[in-house]
């Protein structure tokens, strides 16, 4: 086999390739040899008809195996000779093959850059961290107290007020024509929670139990059911009583009433899970702090492929959410063209940074237990109570899922180990600035002025931000 360099530019690598005819014939007779052990020619015994009659008859079908094969292995020799690192797999063009002639063909391949990181221990981080405030525990203790208020229904002869929750039936026309899923019988309604479109809990104000009413509203444009979207609709509604919210008491019982002792425990466990919450926010700033700094550290060329890759991702993810209206403000504020550009360094960022951090985890030798796969699935299963079962079912039925969390885990894995050698101090701040995950607003002054900012704080958003709001959710 011969090879030659065509070019090399960068990361970019293009190799001729020349294999004797000799050995695509070997690999043709191969393939010949190994059908004639099962097919049955007239008069011969299988495995022993002539290599001449094999030919005539099979050579046509085979030799487009025997090519694939041929190509694959010459590729995998010069992967090996020139001792590259393939980012993708290599582009393969046949550029002569003829019976009884050389094959030769063309290889261009983008390689893994060679990547020499410095000494983490001159790392140096600010891990900052939020204390668990009494008030924040007795708000939420508060809202699962709101959550579990039983109803008594309303004896007196009185008008519906907000906060009273209207028992109601309840049937939706558009153009005097009734419409799917715009019916409902008994429908418990509070007013003031805002359930029901605009409007709607409005209007039954002053209405007492027996009333019947008209409710006349306007769906919303971005409506989810697209044909309702922007119309006016019609109600016809009937009271059928008045309900009330009754107080529950804080107290032992209670906290008893949920599973634990006493309501200091309960207390106790509700602090631990507003603590864990802003362990989790406290987490993801020092992680992209971390990543942050890796950024500006580290300069070197990357695979034009894999970012393209990447960037088709991220595009694809923005073009569903624009579908679906769920773009976030930032976004909005900005046209397509920027947008596009923003995506684009995102995705040169992200493989710049994954490229490090594999190089630095394999430096350290790092990998994935069974162990770190069986904790990441029993943390996927807590965000489903009550249906834990199901989730160990989906993982167990689904290796390609079990891989997807194979790469997270890596890289939480790499950054652990980062933060095991940097110095890492610690500084309290409030809850607010915990959760403020604005870039602009956590820079240090001289920093502001970077762009690259900007491009990082965008990254982070898809994931980092709302997570960090889910939290802060369960901590109100």
């Amino acid at each position: 086999m011969n090879i030659t360099e065509l070019k090399s530019e960068g990361l970019k690598k293009e190799y001729k390739i020349v294999v004797p005819a000799k050995d695509m014939e070997a690999k043709v007779d191969s393939k010949l040899a190994a059908v004639s052990k099962n097919v049955k020619l007239p008069g011969f015994r299988p495995g022993k008809a002539p290599k001449a009659m094999l030919k005539q008859k099979y050579k046509a079908s085979v030799t487009g195996e025997a090519l694939d094969d041929l190509v694959r292995e010459a590729t995998d020799e010069v992967i090996k000779s020139k001792e590259l690192r393939p980012a993708m797999m290599p582009n393969v063009k046949i550029t002569s093959f003829a019976d009884g002639k050389d094959v030769e063909f063309e290889m261009s391949v983008e390689v893994l850059p060679e990547i020499k990181f410095g000494d983490l221990s001159a790392i140096s981080l600010e891990k900052l961290m939020a204390e668990v405030p009494a008030e924040e525990v007795d708000k939420a203790i508060n809202y699962l107290a709101e959550s579990r208020k039983n109803t008594k229904k309303v004896e007196e002869d009185r008008a519906l007020e907000k906060g009273d929750i209207a028992v109601i039936d309840f049937v939706g026309s558009v153009d005097g024509v009734e419409f799917k899923g715009g019916k409902g019988a008994a429908y418990p309604l509070e007013l003031g929670s805002g359930a029901f479109i605009p409007g709607f809990e409005d209007q039954l104000i002053g209405q007492k139990a027996g009333c019947k009413t008209d409710v006349k509203v306007t769906f919303p444009e971005n409506y989810h059911a697209k044909d309702l979207a922007g119309k006016d609709a019609v109600f016809a509604v009937e009271v059928k009583e008045i309900r009330v919210k009754e107080p529950v008491k804080v107290d032992d019982e209670f906290a008893k009433s949920l599973g634990e002792k006493s309501l200091d425990e309960l207390k106790s466990k509700v602090s631990d899970r507003i603590k864990a919450d802003y362990e989790a926010a406290s987490r993801m700033k020092l992680k992209r702090r971390l990543l942050d700094i890796l950024d500006d550290e580290y300069d070197f060329e990357v695979p034009e492929g894999l970012v393209d890759a990447e960037y088709k991702g991220i595009v694809s993810q923005y073009e569903q959410a624009k579908k679906h209206n769920q773009l976030d403000e930032s976004e909005k504020e900005k046209s397509e063209e920027e947008l596009l550009a923003d995506y684009k360094n995102i995705a040169v960022r992200r493989v710049k940074l994954g490229l490090l951090l594999s190089e630095i985890g394999k430096d350290a030798k790092i990998s994935i237990e069974p162990d770190d796969v069986n904790k990441a699935i029993m943390a996927e299963a807590r965000k489903y109570p009550g249906q834990e079962k199901a989730v160990f079912d989906y993982y167990l039925k689904n290796k390609n899922a079990v891989e997807a969390l194979k790469a997270p885990i890596f890289e939480e894995k790499i950054i652990d180990y980062i933060l095991s050698k940097a110095k890492v101090s610690e500084k309290i701040i409030s809850v607010e600035e915990l959760y403020n995950f604005d870039e602009e607003n956590n820079m240090p002054a001289a920093k502001k002025s970077s762009s690259k900012k900007t491009v990082k704080s965008s990254e982070t958003k898809g994931h980092e931000e709302k997570t960090a709001k889910k939290a802060a959710k369960k901590s109100a």
